[in-house]
């Protein structure tokens, strides 16, 4: 199961509506809110690498208020 990390930047005052957003999403297993270059840290599961891009790309970076994002691909060494 491919895990991808993702970094969120938000637009200014969006980051709990961004937040709120991503706790909704099953594919989400974990959320954390920062303070620095990123507003967010999710860590986002799919059953395969094929889902996970679809959900990169079409669910993930079309929450509104997102401004920016930086994924992070996990992989086995």
């Amino acid at each position: 199961m491919p895990d991808a990390f993702v970094l969120f930047k938000t637009e200014p005052a969006s980051e709990r509506d961004v937040y709120l957003s991503l706790t909704e999403m099953d594919a989400v297993q974990e959320l954390h809110a920062l303070y620095g270059k990123f507003d967010i840290l999710a860590r986002i599961s799919a059953p395969d690498s094929t889902s996970l891009t679809a959900m990169l790309m079409n669910d993930i970076r079309q929450i509104g208020g997102v401004k920016d994002t930086q994924t992070l691909i996990a992989v086995d060494v």
